[in-house]
């Protein structure tokens, strides 16, 4: 057998890498970290684009579609575009202005009311009779609401000094912001020129691959770019539906924070499986401090509309358009969780999706062809 000089060329630079990867790998490790750091914002721009993008594309197909004027042409992409990064913004300040200053409302409230409450819990421990009399003695002599204060001042004093605490926090608020606005500036680029950008990606693919190996990237990029298209629309429709069901459930029922826990509910279900159930475990905790019998019926009623949401609504408007069954949507959740915590969650599902149908596709061209 002939040996060419690609092949040996292709062999040769695999083994370079594997040795340098194998002996180098703390050092390549750290600057791939480094690299990554280095283009976060590149990265939350792409994000940002590809949401953004999801609206523009829906505003483009909308606005004045029949006219062939040379002004509305040039006016469609950067009116959608602002369109679409405006309800953006104004969906994500509506949320916070829903949840934040209740939340904030109920903590203050908690912290008023927790010494009044661990007194009475120590007088009920005292009828009750469980302790031994000189621990009920110790208990009834505590100041909770001083001790509470010094508990607090243990911690903020355990956590460094007042100036270190205020420097660590506006150096990372500011990196964020940072990152944010390069990360948006980007994204800006990034739908404006989308067209240019995909025709001259793949001018290089077909320039330095096969088409054979074109062909299928760009089927990969396809299947997963239909997975993440109708997960972010499905999951975005079904916060909505299951965020107003909840709100309005909650004002029939004359519960507290309606509004505003059905915000949250909705926020939190864009998380899958488990992310309406952690709105629903801080709503109840919230109407805690108003009623408990209020918050039992919360939980009862969140309860109810979790099996609506997961056997009707979730099933026609997310799960029939994923094609992914139930256990694989629970593995993504749980491995994407606990991997990368709350973006693990978000992307475990599409990911797994586009994996499920790229494997599908093809045992199922297998079969077909051995049939054949």
């Amino acid at each position: 057998m002939k040996l060419e000089w690609k092949t040996c060329l292709k062999v040769g630079l695999s083994i370079f890498i594997l040795y340098v990867c194998i002996n180098y790998w703390e050092k390549a490790a750290e600057a791939a970290a480094l690299f990554i750091g280095a283009a976060m914002p590149l990265f939350t721009g792409c994000i940002i684009a590809y949401i953004v993008n999801i609206l523009m594309s829906c505003y483009e197909r909308h606005y004045f579609p029949r006219f062939d004027k040379s002004a509305i042409i040039k006016s469609r992409r950067p009116v959608c575009m602002l369109a679409a990064f405006v309800t953006v913004l104004a969906v994500v300040f509506l949320v916070v202005r829903l949840i934040v200053p209740q939340l904030v409302s109920c903590f203050q409230i908690i912290l008023a009311e927790l010494p009044y409450y661990l007194t009475k819990a120590v007088n009920k421990i005292e009828d009750l009779g469980i302790l031994p009399e000189n621990i009920i003695s110790m208990l009834d002599g505590i100041d909770w609401r001083s001790r509470i204060g010094d508990i607090a001042k243990i911690l903020t004093s355990g956590l460094g000094s007042v100036m270190d605490i205020v420097i660590t926090t506006v150096s990372s608020v500011f990196s964020w912001i940072v990152s944010t606005v390069l990360g948006l500036i980007f994204s800006i680029y990034l739908l404006a020129g989308k067209e240019k950008l995909g025709s001259q990606f793949k001018r290089i693919t077909h320039r330095y691959l096969k088409d054979s190996w074109c062909k299928k990237i760009w089927y990969v990029l396809d299947t997963a770019n239909t997975c993440f298209h109708k997960y972010i629309v499905g999951q975005c429709t079904e916060a909505v539906i299951l965020g107003a069901l909840c709100a309005i459930g909650m004002l029939i029922l004359r519960l507290p924070y309606a509004t505003m826990i059905g915000a949250l509910v909705g926020f939190t279900a864009l998380i899958p499986v488990a992310g309406a159930y952690i709105g629903a475990g801080v709503g109840a905790f919230m109407i805690l401090t108003v009623s408990p019998v209020k918050a039992v019926v919360f939980l009862v009623f969140i309860v109810v509309l979790q099996q609506l949401e997961g056997n009707i609504i979730y099933p026609k408007v997310v799960g029939s358009s994923m094609g992914l069954p139930g256990i694989w949507v629970l593995a993504a959740v749980t491995v994407g969780g606990g991997v990368m915590g709350i973006p693990g969650m978000l992307l475990g599902v599409p990911l797994v999706a586009t994996a499920y149908k790229l494997i599908r596709d093809d045992v199922n061209k297998i079969t077909v062809s051995g049939n054949v």
